[in-house]
């Protein structure tokens, strides 16, 4: 028997979650390990993307179950450090709206290309994720530290997406599952629509 409080503890991530672009206000936070834990999960633009790449690997199965939220995290690092230098890349929110936008669909409509593909489409959106990050470090935090909290917590929120897309195993649970791709493509969609 499964136990619902996991998931019950990522659907609440989402509830709570700002509906705001998590790299608004960014600069109010103060800290490090907090400061970096927090940014992730206080934008729904992020959330959603984290989410749907726990979602999207539960539909690949093994071993995308566990490479794409690897892969993620560490690429998002890189991006970071990009960030943090001051090495500019275009478009970042409009990468980071159609990681929602791609990824959702991705979920909603069961897209299984080979596990490359897959890896590095979710490397490619982590780049814009993790330059995000990177490029609005709070000035009094520890670089190393704040990093270390912001893929803390997008691992979590890639958790979270496993949990629900472990849902996947009922034929009501399939439903639930493709039906919250489509609500995170559509997020991602009203993103992109206020970035262009």
């Amino acid at each position: 028997m499964y136990s619902f409080k996991p998931l019950s503890l990522g659907l609440l991530l989402l509830i709570v979650s700002s509906a705001t672009f998590a790299h608004a206000d960014v600069a109010s936070l103060s800290g490090g390990f907090s400061s970096g834990f927090l940014h992730p999960i206080s934008g729904l633009d992020h959330v959603v993307a984290m989410v749907a790449v726990g979602l999207w690997g539960v539909f690949l199965g093994r071993p995308a179950i566990w490479v794409l939220p690897v892969v993620f995290p560490l690429v998002m690092a890189f991006g970071g450090a990009l960030g943090v230098a001051g090495i500019p890349i275009p478009y970042i929110e409009t990468g980071i709206a159609l990681s929602g936008l791609v990824l959702g669909l991705a979920v909603a409509f069961m897209i299984r290309p080979p596990l490359w593909i897959a890896a590095t489409l979710v490397a490619a959106f982590a780049i814009f994720h993790g330059h995000a990050h990177g490029a609005e470090l709070p000035r009094a935090a520890n670089p190393l530290v704040y990093s270390l909290g912001f893929v803390i917590s997008t691992g979590l929120l890639h958790l979270a997406g496993i949990l629900f897309g472990e849902l996947n195993r009922w034929s009501w649970g399939n439903i639930a599952v493709r039906f919250g791709g489509g609500v995170i493509a559509l997020i991602g969609l009203a993103f992109l629509t206020h970035v262009l």
